[in-house]
C-alpha cells in the first residue's frame, strides 16, 4: 500500500498516455479494436480514479498522496502532484466523460479513427495533470498541452467552420496563457521556486509579501488566463464557435471539463496566492459574472441553432460558478464546486443528445425539427430529463449548486443575488422553449417522421445504456430512501404490489375495462 500511495497519482496521470501509445501500435484500418482498446483504457482509468478517495477523508485539509520528484535543477522545477477534495472530484468527472465520449463517437467518426481516439486520451492526460499539479511550471505545461488535442479534435473532426473555430480557440487560450506565464516567471524571480505549496507557505508565514500594485498585477496575470477558459464575459466569444463546430465527444469534454479548469485555477491559485487582490477585485469580477449569467441566457434565448444554444447556456451557468467563488463565503464556494460537477454532467448529457440528433438529421437548426416526441418518445424523455437538470429543477443536480451559490451570495450582497437569480428564470425560458419547438407541435418535415423507423433505431443499446444505468441507480436509491422513511410494511407492501402486477401480467387479475373492450370488439379476453 505505501508503494501504491506514492505512485498512484503518477499512474493516474500517465495511464491514458500509455493507452494512447498502445492504440498507436494498432493498424489504421482496424477501427473496431481501436475503439475497443480506447474504451477499455477509459473505463480502467475511471476505476483507478476512485482509488485516491480512501486517502482523502471528508473534512481533511491539505494535499494527500503527494508525489515529489526533482526534475530540472536550474531553474528548480519539480514534478509535484497532490490531490484534495476539489481536484479528485474533477478527476472523476473527466474520467467519466472520456469513455462516454468514446461510446458517443462509435459510429460518428469514420475517418482517422486512430488519431481521433489518441487525441481523446491525450486530452484526458492533460486535464488530469492540470487538476493534480502542484508545481506552477508543470501546471503550465499540462495547461498548454491540453490545447493541442482539443484544437485537433475541432479542426479535423469538426463541422463546416471547424478551422475557423480551432484557430480562434488557440488564439484566445494561448493569448491568455501568455499572461499566466509572465506571472509564473515573476513569482519565480521573487521566490526562487515554482512549487505552489512552498510559495503559499511563504505567504502564510509572512516571509513573502507584495505591494498592492504588484499583487494586483500578478492576480490579473493569472485571472485573465483562467477567465478566458471559464469563459467569463467579455472573453467568451471563442466558446460558441468551438462548441458548435466540435464533434460530439469534443463538445462533451469541452463543456464537461475544459471549462472547469479555468474555475479550478481561480480557486487553486488566484485566491490563496493573492488574497488581498482577490478581495479588491471581487466587485468587478462579480459584475462580469452577473453579466455572463444574464447575457449568456439572453443570447441563448434567441439562438436558432440548438447546439449553439447549449453552448451559450454554459456561459450563463459558469457565471454562477465565478460569482460563487468571489462571494468569499463557505456555502457559496461549496455551491460553486458542486455546480462545476453538476454542469459537467447535465450539459455533457445535452451535448450527447444533440449529437445523437445531428447523427440522424445532420443539422442543428431548431426550425428543421418539431414533433420529435412522436417518432422518438424515449429520446424525448431523456432530453427532457437533461433539460430539467440543466435549468435547476429541485431534486436534480443543477438545483443544489445554484441554490447554494445564491444563498451564499445573498449573505454578502443581496443585489448580486437578485440579479443572478434572473438567470435561473431565463434558463427555464430558453431551455423549455427550445424543447417545445424541437419535440412538440406538428411534424413539418418527412425526415423527422421517419426517424423512429430508421435502421439506426430510435435509441439503441449504445445510446441509452448510460441513462438507463443512471435511472437504475436512482430507482435503487429511491427504494432505499422509502424503506428508511417508511419502516414496517413498506417492503411487504411493495412485494404484494409486485405479486399483483405479476399476476396481472399472467392473466390472474384481468382488467374489467380491458375485458369489456375485447367484448365490444367481438374478441375474447386473454386468460
Amino acid at each position: 500500500m505505501p508503494a501504491l500511495s506514492g505512485n498512484l497519482l503518477t499512474v493516474l496521470v500517465f495511464f491514458p498516455l500509455f493507452g494512447a501509445l498502445a492504440v498507436l501500435l494498432l493498424r489504421n484500418e482496424d477501427h473496431l479494436w481501436i475503439r475497443r482498446l480506447s474504451l477499455v483504457v477509459g473505463i480502467v482509468e475511471f476505476l483507478l480514479s476512485f482509488l485516491p478517495v480512501w486517502a482523502i477523508p471528508p473534512g481533511s485539509t491539505g494535499f494527500k498522496l503527494e508525489v515529489f520528484y526533482p526534475w530540472i535543477h536550474s531553474p528548480r522545477i519539480n514534478f509535484h502532484l497532490g490531490a484534495d477534495g476539489i481536484s479528485i472530484f474533477l478527476v472523476h468527472l473527466i474520467t467519466l466523460l472520456t469513455p462516454i465520449g468514446i461510446l458517443a463517437s462509435w459510429n460518428e467518426i469514420k475517418h482517422r479513427v486512430k488519431e481521433f481516439h489518441i487525441m481523446l486520451l491525450l486530452l484526458e492526460v492533460s486535464v488530469i495533470g492540470i487538476f493534480l499539479s502542484l508545481d506552477l511550471f508543470v501546471f503550465f505545461l499540462f495547461w498548454e498541452f491540453g490545447l493541442i488535442p482539443l484544437a485537433f479534435l475541432i479542426g479535423i473532426w469538426g463541422h463546416e467552420r471547424r478551422l475557423y473555430a480551432a484557430i480562434k480557440f488557440l488564439i484566445y487560450t494561448m493569448g491568455g496563457s501568455t499572461f499566466m506565464l509572465v506571472g509564473i516567471i515573476w513569482l519565480y524571480n521573487m521566490t526562487g521556486s515554482f512549487d505552489f505549496v512552498a510559495i503559499q507557505g511563504l505567504i502564510q508565514q509572512g516571509y513573502l509579501s507584495f505591494s498592492p500594485r504588484t499583487e494586483m498585477l500578478l492576480f490579473l496575470s493569472f485571472f485573465i488566463a483562467f477567465a478566458i477558459k471559464v469563459p467569463l464575459f467579455p472573453f467568451h466569444t471563442w466558446l460558441p464557435d468551438a462548441h458548435t463546430e466540435a464533434p460530439t465527444a469534443g463538445s462533451v469534454d469541452l463543456a464537461g471539463v475544459l471549462l472547469k479548469t479555468g474555475a479550478y485555477g481561480i480557486i487553486r491559485f488566484c485566491l490563496p496566492l493573492f488574497p488581498n487582490a482577490s478581495h479588491r477585485a471581487a466587485p468587478w469580477v462579480a459584475v462580469l459574472a452577473i453579466i455572463s449569467i444574464i447575457y449568456g441566457a439572453l443570447v441563448a434565448l434567441v439562438q436558432p441553432n440548438l447546439k449553439r444554444l447549449v453552448a451559450y447556456s454554459s456561459v450563463s451557468h459558469m457565471g454562477f460558478v465565478v460569482l460563487g467563488i468571489f462571494a468569499f463565503t463557505n456555502i457559496a464556494l461549496q455551491g460553486a464546486v458542486f455546480l462545476m460537477i453538476a454542469h459537467g454532467i447535465s450539459t455533457g448529457a445535452l451535448f450527447l443528445l444533440v449529437g445523437m440528433l445531428y447523427e440522424r438529421r445532420h443539422t442543428f437548426e431548431i426550425t428543421e425539427f418539431g414533433g420529435l416526441a412522436t417518432p422518438m418518445p424515449r429520446y424525448a424523455a431523456y432530453f427532457l430529463f437533461a433539460v430539467l437538470s440543466s435549468l435547476g429543477l429541485p431534486l436534480l443536480n443543477g438545483f443544489i449548486g445554484e441554490f447554494l451559490v445564491l444563498l451564499g451570495v445573498y449573505q454578502v450582497h443581496w443585489k448580486w443575488a437578485a440579479w443572478a437569480a434572473t438567470g435561473v428564470i431565463l434558463s427555464a425560458c430558453y431551455l423549455l422553449w427550445a424543447y417545445q419547438r424541437v419535440f412538440f407541435g406538428a411534424i413539418t418535415h418527412q425526415k423527422n417522421r421517419d426517424l423512429g423507423r430508421e435502421p439506426t433505431r430510435e435509441v439503441g443499446a449504445r445510446d441509452h445504456v448510460f441513462p438507463d444505468a443512471l435511472a437504475g441507480v436512482a430507482r435503487a436509491l429511491l427504494h432505499a430512501a422509502l424503506r428508511l422513511l417508511l419502516p414496517g410494511n413498506s417492503a411487504g407492501d411493495a412485494s404484494q404490489r409486485d405479486a399483483r402486477s405479476r399476476g396481472a401480467r399472467r392473466g390472474r387479475f384481468p382488467c374489467r375495462r380491458t375485458s369489456a373492450n375485447f367484448r365490444r370488439k367481438g374478441g375474447v379476453p386473454l386468460r
